[in-house]
């Protein structure tokens, strides 16, 4: 019997061409040349110290292709500093469809922030349930248009069965937590390839513990986000906001009147080698322009 011809070694470059036609889009990746795991860009904060705390040794800021988490408490400027993001990114070319969930935004404030409201450059959309969030950024991702999407926020946003049920806080626990699992899992690789940004905002919220072991754990850290574990693993890059309390820490004018305050930002998650770090900026808010220090 005639022995059976060894079949010849494949170039890899010839592999990733064969598997990327076989499923019909490009999965295999060279990562020397361009690949979706690579940042290209950034979107400025406005603040320049907490650009310079996101990656090492660069002016960063938002990183383009990835998911960003900004959460903090109440009044600590974190629609401001979105919708800033949201004016830096489109400087850059990029269209922003902004889901509001809070009802919240007045395009005044938009204005102020450097935001051009034009329709072919931003889109206002209410978050009327998560799933119909989750399911027009998919579409959005078919359009082959770089696009930031900012959602304000995800804890304010119900599910369908939110939305549907009653006001019985037991009747959906963890939807939206499994929910947002599901979703991420979907959209983190579509989002990279087609070169977009997420930047889901959402709440701090103070941890109530009730054993021992929650005890010691919420004295090294007091908060917490809702909405499950998702945004934990699936972010790139998470930011805490605090504000401090301390009366050095609000911009007063001549008069007297509280104009700005000082907000701490802490990197709680950071894939750029900067977990951790931390810095303090300024927000003015009651004077004739609106702008980060």
């Amino acid at each position: 019997m005639a022995r059976a011809q060894k079949a010849g070694r494949v170039a890899m470059g010839d592999m990733i061409k064969r598997l990327n036609k076989k499923y019909g889009m490009r999965v295999a990746h060279d990562l020397n040349q361009e690949n979706p795991t690579e940042v290209k860009e950034w979107i400025a904060t406005g603040s320049r110290w907490l650009d310079s705390t996101i990656a090492k040794g660069q002016l960063a800021g938002i990183p383009v292709g990835k998911i960003t988490e900004i959460a903090g408490l109440s009044a600590t400027g974190k629609s401001y500093l979105a919708v800033q993001i949201a004016a830096n990114a489109q400087k850059m070319g990029h269209f922003v469809v902004y889901f509001d969930s809070e009802s919240a935004i007045s395009p005044d404030f938009i204005r102020n922030a450097g935001v051009d409201l034009d329709p072919e450059k931003f889109i206002y959309i209410q978050a009327v349930t998560v799933e119909q969030v989750l399911e027009m950024i998919e579409e959005f991702l078919g359009m082959e248009q770089q696009t930031l999407f900012v959602w304000d926020s995800i804890a304010n946003t119900p599910t369908e069965s939110d939305k549907e049920g009653d006001f019985n806080p037991n009747s959906s626990v963890g939807k939206k937590a499994r929910t947002l699992s599901l979703a991420f899992q979907k959209l983190t690789i579509p989002i990279a390839n087609a070169q977009c940004t997420l930047l889901g905002l959402n709440q701090l919220k103070t941890v109530i513990p009730t054993t021992h072991a929650q005890r010691m754990e919420a004295m090294s850290e007091p908060y917490a986000t809702p909405g499950g574990k998702a945004m934990h693993y699936n972010a790139s890059l998470r930011i805490w906001l605090t504000g401090r309390k301390a009366k050095s820490a609000f911009v007063k004018d001549e008069n007297g009147f509280t104009i700005g305050s000082e907000i701490k930002a802490r990197l709680k998650k950071s894939r750029f080698g900067t977990e951790r770090r931390e810095c303090t900026f300024k927000i003015m808010w009651g004077s004739d322009e609106v702008r980060i220090l």
